[in-house]
């Protein structure tokens, strides 16, 4: 595996952990179709919750968050809309698009959490 895959694939990892010590449920991980791919969808209380995971080793290509502009951000809430037409599970009040954030720091990693960021 690549080094910038297994970044990612870390960096995702930490933020399931995250968004699960926060109460959160996760439902799917890396849920894909022909127009892209949702990094990971949960439910928090009675809101879907789509979550874009960014992880950054540093700051020579800007922040995590910088990396997710309002073209993402569209194909997200189109893409939430295709997750919900093909879910059998039970109903949500409402959705929210949250971004995740990771910048590594050492060893280690800083997590920023955007919640409803559209």
């Amino acid at each position: 595996m690549a080094a910038k895959d297994k970044l990612g694939k870390d960096g995702e990892q930490l933020a399931v952990e995250y968004l699960q010590a926060g109460g959160m449920q996760v439902l799917d991980r890396n849920w894909r179709c022909r127009e892209g791919e949702i990094d990971v969808v949960a439910r928090d209380g009675g809101t879907l919750v789509i979550v874009e995971v960014k992880t950054r080793s540093g700051h020579s290509h800007g922040s995590a968050l910088e990396a997710v502009d309002r073209g993402k951000l569209a194909r997200l809430r189109a893409l939430a809309g295709r997750w919900l037409s093909e879910w059998q599970g039970e109903r949500f009040d409402s959705v929210r698009i949250d971004v995740i954030g990771l910048e590594k720091v050492g060893r280690t990693f800083a997590i920023r959490h955007e919640r409803g960021v559209i």
